[in-house]
């Protein structure tokens, strides 16, 4: 028996030692590669190059590269969607839709002349041609997700101009196949046009009811990524199903679940995970299988052709980006930014080169030849390069520009303390703490379990970090680093006040307290007592339905909130809140806070959707009944005894809380003070509480009485 028959035969066709060099090259390409200065995009499409057919042969290019390359080019497109910072592609629509018409224009025009003069082509074959130039894919996202600059403003007109302009490529596409197809009547573009905006539409209504109904009834994370995925090859399919590529449903997919899907939530880091790991490194890979070096040696016809290709796509997007940034005055940072991300030709190029080599003339020859063919594979790898070298070079600089060093030392620290006691409420405290944090700040998150020294029940400290861990698996999930800490203490009141003032916390999420007997508070001992010995942020929250399926933030702030130490803080949290979760953000106060409330959101936060409204009489919060409905966050800023933005009505609070917004989800914040928490006593006021607003109160009664009997 030979012990020793190993016979290795290339191409491998071996599924287990296919699916090994792959994850080798997905492992070691960026690790060589990064030494040299050379991006990992192109690490990943240089290792396809070398093992393909055209390179040593190790690896054909067998359906695994097929199924597992078109999952991950809608993972580009998809992640670009989800990706996409909504408030500014709103602002920057504008600027998308010219980038985008530019892109589609000046390619295609520049392109015709050059394939008819220069190449000899007939209308038909470089109308084709010439599209492809105009087509992009975003083969150097990754690169801006990396960096951090996702939600930059030029990678939102970038975003948004690839949706444009590759509609209107796929467009040229479908018409061109379909004359061939004996479907060029002159209903055959209309026909086409409403089945794309029907389909879009029926997309943009369903996905997100679909989305916000999974999401309220199953919180499992993998059942959650699964249906995620569904809907993403449910938009592909259906867009194909149509006539278009399923790019363009993979993209509008990811645009709708933006506002569900939050860029801080554990669901997304796992789709950046799985995409990034495996799925888009098979499809560069998958690409960079598809070059023939050949071609650069012996076939002059074919260098000319991919030549005048190169120059006429590299020219035509820099037209447009350049055309984009004089009108609308942008720095030339964020230009070579939309270049870089505009420039690289993959997915829609090779669906066009494919669609004309495989049509038949009359003649007999193929609508775009060999010579095309051979053009297009250089086109791409060019391309790729040049998108990735100056992606590369441009999301550096802005995440750098973007950093702040000077800033970031100025500010305080930022410390969230999370304490946790009730399992049903963990999830939902460490979103909230997600979506406000500063993700610029490292290590700022802090769990605390409180073990009452007193008359704890034996196994109470081993359920606590066992709480602890369930909270640090959440955040873990998020990409976020959670400090546990466990403490034996009196009561769980004095551990949270003692950590805080240890570990020098500047705001603190609690969960709202459950009454248990008749005579209980409705914030209960524990959020008074905090109240009374902490003087920084105090955020009591209560939700009914996740925190990604919230629609809009209702802030109803009370006069002279303006005046509090930590009214930036708050503005800042709710600001970033709206931000992250994509929804508005609608403040009710009286008309003197509104001007510095709109003056501090339109100087720092100008980004934030926002709504305003008048609410004179803070006494009835009923006039909010008819604004918050079951998927809204209802926020009441109230304040501390004696402070400057303290009201008598402020005792109503919780009768009125619990008695309309019982179904509603809901935050009582109490803002920062300064000094140390501390009541005045005296003879007159035994009870410490320094409420200087009756006195006010009684004199505007006075002077209505005074004014009326003068009439």
């Amino acid at each position: 028996m030979d012990w020793l028959n190993f016979s290795l035969e290339l191409p491998i066709t071996d599924p287990t030692w296919i699916f090994l060099l792959v994850l080798l090259i997905i492992l070691f390409a960026p690790m060589l590669l990064s030494k040299l200065r050379i991006p990992h995009i192109i690490g990943m499409i240089l290792a396809g190059l070398v093992i393909g057919e055209h390179g040593f042969n190790i690896l054909a290019r067998d359906s695994s590269f097929e199924l597992f390359g078109k999952v991950g080019l809608y993972y580009i497109m998809f992640l670009a969607g989800l990706e996409m910072n909504m408030s500014d592609f709103k602002q920057n629509r504008n600027k998308a839709l010219v980038l985008g018409l530019l892109a589609f224009v000046v390619p295609i025009v520049i392109g015709f002349v050059a394939n008819v003069a220069l190449l000899k082509y007939g209308v038909l074959t470089s109308v084709l041609l010439a599209s492809m130039y105009a087509s992009h894919t975003l083969v150097a996202y990754p690169i801006v997700i990396r960096y951090g600059v996702s939600r930059h403003r030029s990678v939102s007109i970038a975003v948004g101009g690839t949706a444009v302009t590759d509609t209107l490529t796929l467009l040229v596409l479908a018409v061109v196949g379909g004359m061939f197809k004996g479907e060029s009547d002159g209903l055959f573009w209309l026909w086409l046009v409403v089945k794309v905006i029907i389909l879009g539409a029926f997309i943009m209504w369903s996905f997100p009811r679909l989305g916000r109904w999974f999401f309220r009834r199953y919180d499992d994370n993998v059942m959650q990524f699964i249906f995620v995925l569904a809907l993403v090859f449910l938009g592909a399919g259906l867009m194909e199903f149509v006539g278009m590529e399923g790019i363009l449903g993979a993209f509008l997919a990811g645009l709708v679940l933006n506002r569900l899907i939050p860029h801080v939530s554990p669901l997304m880091n796992h789709l950046e995970f799985v995409g990034n790991a495996l799925f888009i490194p098979y499809f560069l890979i998958g690409v960079g299988m598809l070059i023939d070096v050949n071609v650069l040696f012996g076939h002059v016809n074919s260098l000319k052709v991919a030549g005048v290709m190169i120059v006429m796509a590299l020219l035509g997007k820099w037209i447009a980006c350049w055309l984009t940034q004089k009108a609308y005055r942008m720095t030339s940072i964020e230009r070579e930014l939309m270049y870089g991300l505009s420039t690289a030709q993959a997915a829609a190029t090779l669906a066009a080169v494919l669609v004309g080599y495989n049509i038949i003339l009359p003649s007999g020859e193929r609508l775009l030849n060999d010579d095309v063919l051979n053009g297009t594979i250089l086109l791409i790898l060019v391309t790729c390069i040049v998108s990735s070298f100056v992606t590369e070079r441009a999301a550096r600089t802005v995440a750098m520009d973007e950093a702040h060093p000077e800033e970031d030392r100025s500010r305080e620290p930022e410390k969230i303390l999370i304490p946790i006691a009730n399992p049903d409420t963990i999830e939902d405290l460490i979103n909230l703490s997600l979506v406000i944090r500063d993700p610029k700040q490292k290590d700022n998150l802090l769990a605390l379990n409180v073990v009452n020294d007193s008359n704890s029940p034996n196994g109470s400290d081993v359920r606590g970090k066992r709480y602890l861990e369930k909270a640090a698996m959440i955040t873990a999930s998020a990409d976020v680093r959670l400090k546990q800490i466990s403490r034996y203490d009196l009561n769980i009141a004095a551990g949270i006040i003692h950590t805080a003032k240890e570990h020098g916390v500047t705001d603190v999420v609690i969960g709202l307290h459950r009454k248990m007997t008749i005579v209980d508070s409705f914030f209960g001992m524990l959020t008074e007592s905090l109240l009374k010995g902490l003087n920084r942020e105090v955020m009591v929250a209560k939700f009914l339905i996740p925190i990604n399926t919230l629609r809009r933030i209702i802030v109803a702030v009370p006069p002279k909130a303006e005046y509090e130490a930590g009214f930036q803080k708050w503005v800042e949290h709710f600001c970033r809140m709206g931000n992250t979760l994509g929804c508005r953000v609608h403040f009710f106060s009286n008309e003197e806070t509104a001007v510095p409330l709109q003056a501090l959101i339109k100087k720092k936060y100008s980004q934030t959707l926002t709504d305003y409204s008048l609410l004179d009489d803070w006494e009835d919060l009923l006039i909010l009944t008819g604004q918050v409905n079951y998927d809204h966050l209802l926020v009441i800023i109230s304040a501390r005894r004696g402070s400057i933005s303290y009201d008598s009505s402020f005792e109503k609070l919780p009768g009125q809380l619990s008695r309309y917004f019982a179904n509603n989800s809901l935050i009582v914040l109490y803002p920062d003070q300064l000094g140390e928490p501390q009541d005045v006593l005296s003879f007159s006021n035994p009870r410490g509480n320094n409420d200087p607003q009756h006195y006010e109160k009684v004199g505007r009664w006075f002077y209505r009485w005074f004014k009326k009997n003068n009439a």
